[in-house]
């Protein structure tokens, strides 16, 4: 059974989204506007970055109504910066599509937003003039349970898409050499006008977990005391 300041913490949350929707929807509106300028683009961040991080819908999680336990995911996240030094995209991809990892124990191949066969060079070489990437591993609570992980990923990053308020390139692929099965995303570091993607700290490690707690909840509904 949750703490009841959790479950009224979230419920004060859902006031706050709901307060504020129309002014963060109108804020993301002038990020997504490719004829606005870099003026104006850059008063809506600070503008977005002022209001209350509570009021944000990524902060508000589903829970159940008796316990109050919702369904739980980890999230491991890296930025790579492209510098001389590091090493080639192309080379981590190859070791993500391994022999080994996968449910069968075959090679692994990379899937993407429409496409279950990624093609890991054509990316690799969209990142290549790019300032970074995003490396994060999603680890969602009873993925064994979830029918499959690949649409999973893709309404997670959906939901990024909403919350970013850009089309985002991406890749990924699901390992299950582990007890715990998982999901490789790499993200390109450019939003789709081109400019470099900027996450903040804030959304990866509060936003970010909470939509794919939230999207694993949907799927095996709320945790049970008898879980």
């Amino acid at each position: 059974m949750a703490k009841t300041s959790s479950v009224e913490r979230n419920k004060k949350r859902e006031r706050m989204a709901k307060r504020d929707s129309g002014k963060r929807a109108a804020l993301k509106s002038v990020l997504r506007q490719k004829d606005a300028s870099p003026e104006e683009r850059f008063a809506a961040m600070l503008r977005l970055a002022e209001m209350p991080r509570n009021g944000s819908a990524t902060r508000v999680r589903l829970r159940c109504t008796l316990t109050g336990r919702s369904r739980g995911a980890v999230i491991k996240t890296r930025v790579v910066r492209h510098t001389a030094r590091s090493a080639p995209l192309a080379a981590h991809l190859g070791y993500l599509r391994r022999e080994g990892v996968t449910r069968d124990g075959e090679k692994a191949r990379l899937f993407g937003p429409e496409t279950d066969d990624a093609d890991p060079k054509a990316f690799a070489e969209r990142c290549q003039d790019d300032r970074h990437h995003f490396r994060f591993i999603v680890s969602p609570e009873d993925a064994v349970e979830m029918s499959d992980l690949k649409t999973f990923t893709r309404e997670l990053m959906g939901q990024m898409e909403k919350d970013l308020g850009t089309k985002l390139d991406w890749v990924g692929v699901d390992h299950w050499n582990t007890d715990n099965p998982h999901v490789h995303i790499i993200l390109r570091g450019r939003t789709d006008d081109g400019q470099d993607l900027v996450i903040s700290r804030d959304y990866i490690k509060e936003g970010m977990r909470a939509r794919a707690q939230d999207l694993v909840t949907q799927e095996l509904g709320p945790r049970t005391d008898h879980e």
